[in-house]
């Protein structure tokens, strides 16, 4: 009788332990994900990847990104991230998120060969995707070297233009303004029709700061820059200044809409995509705005003009979106299989016609609608201080960008603000050498 007992349980303990198993091997595959605009498609992958590999997978969203962010960082303090995820925010982020060791280190899954012709996983990318989600041996951050994200898709931000209004301003719709001149120029233009000449939304910091860095690293060229941040070039210098004056030249202009500085980004795409205003600063993603605020919407897309003609002009952008591969998840090898079946070239090109944004899979962005187009081959002329040797401080940056919304509207001049940055900036400087002259005098 004692035996019979002792079995039962035995057969009952090997029976749960082989339910709980199962389970934990047969659970989804879980995806945190911030994308609303892909919901959809999202939902529609998992599908056709459970029907061929027999795997399921579970996108979950987390919306808006505010709310997405907080709740990884919740999930990191007690190790409840899912199998995959995508870290928001700065490379110093990013970087917290290696030294607590969440995030698997990419390299080897990325020169395994993935294609029918032996091509690795890497070689299918643009190269700006990856490097925005790669860390070099003398990165700042102090994070072992390697690649910890894939990215889905690459971005960048330029000027959407009616084409519509610009012939009815008298100009070629073919040809839009190519130097800044020109651009300033079509500000009277717009006033004496009574259309706008230029919406962003400029009331969020981001995108002013995107402007701006296009124009510091045209004007002065990206080394500079850094040297800036890095505490050698002062904002009082004659260069800073020149891109400060951009902003007053736009005031002067009366080429932004009036209000500019209080307009969230949604605002300035119902605006250009009702046909009200002739340009608008605004990224890839705006493709897909545009088209389902107004499918007959005709414009063309340009660079940011140019100051100068002896140098070239760039553009902020990188890699979109990525996903990263949590480090501490059992499900590791079926997380990185997954991934290279997203990044594929047929599932990139399904996400390409659902979403309108440009694959990062190279191959698969070769040929695309033309606004898209003209997204994808400016690729090659994209910055983002994400890749600089060196990152400014927070603090300094949001100085810079309320600085020169006091400039559009008149409040204060080029020289105010820079003299203001520059405050800042070497009181941050101040601090710093404080707390670290503090922690050398520590036992």
């Amino acid at each position: 009788m004692r035996r019979a007992a002792v079995l039962v349980a035995v057969l009952v303990g090997l029976g749960g332990c082989g339910r709980a198993n199962r389970s934990a091997t047969d659970r989804p595959l879980r995806i945190w994900h911030w994308m609303t605009d892909r919901e959809e498609a999202f939902t529609e992958l998992a599908k056709r990847y459970t029907q061929q590999q027999g795997i399921p997978v579970r996108f979950e969203l987390y919306a808006p990104s505010d709310l997405y962010i907080q709740k990884v960082r919740a999930a990191a303090q007690t190790n409840g991230l899912p199998d995959i995820f995508g870290v928001l925010g700065e490379m110093r982020d990013f970087a917290s998120f290696i030294r607590a060791g969440h995030l698997l280190t990419l390299d080897a899954a990325m020169a395994k060969p993935v294609t029918p012709r032996g091509a690795s996983w890497r070689s299918t990318f643009f190269p700006i995707a990856l490097a925005m989600n790669t860390f070099d041996h003398h990165n700042p951050y102090g994070v072992p070297p390697g690649m910890y994200g894939v990215p889905l898709d690459v971005m960048n931000i330029q000027m959407f233009y009616n084409k519509r209004l610009l012939k009815e301003l008298g100009l070629d719709p073919e040809h839009p303004p190519a130097t800044w001149e020109e651009f300033l120029g079509v500000g009277a233009l717009a006033k004496q029709h009574g259309v706008l000449g230029f919406v962003s939304g400029w009331a969020e910091l981001w995108l002013i700061d995107c402007f701006a860095t296009d124009y510091a690293i045209h004007v002065m060229g990206q080394k500079q820059v850094e040297a800036t941040f890095k505490g050698k070039i002062p904002y009082t210098d004659p260069r800073w200044l020149e891109v400060l004056g951009v902003f007053e030249q736009l005031r002067a202009s009366g080429l932004p809409a009036e209000g500019v500085v209080t307009m969230v980004n949604k605002r300035a795409e119902q605006l250009f995509a009702n046909g009200r205003a002739v340009f608008a600063f605004n990224g890839t993603w705006g493709v897909n705005v545009y088209q389902g605020m107004n499918p007959d919407l005709d414009y063309g897309v340009m660079m940011p003009p140019p100051l100068r003609k002896d140098r070239t002009m760039v553009t902020w952008g990188g890699a979109g979106s990525s996903f990263m591969v949590n480090a501490k998840s059992p499900k590791q090898e079926a997380a990185v299989a997954f991934l290279q079946w997203l990044t594929a070239q047929p599932q990139q090109r399904f996400l390409l016609e659902a979403t309108h944004n440009i694959p990062a899979n190279e191959l698969a962005a070769a040929d695309l609608p033309p606004a898209l187009a003209a997204f994808a081959d400016d690729m090659h002329a994209v910055a983002h201080p994400r890749l600089f040797d060196v990152q400014e401080r927070s603090t300094v940056i949001e100085a810079f960008d309320k600085g020169i919304q006091s400039i559009l509207i008149g409040e204060e001049s080029p020289l105010q603000v820079a003299q203001a940055v520059q405050d800042v900036k070497q009181r941050e400087e101040a601090r710093q050498t404080s707390l670290a002259s503090s922690t050398a005098r520590r036992p």
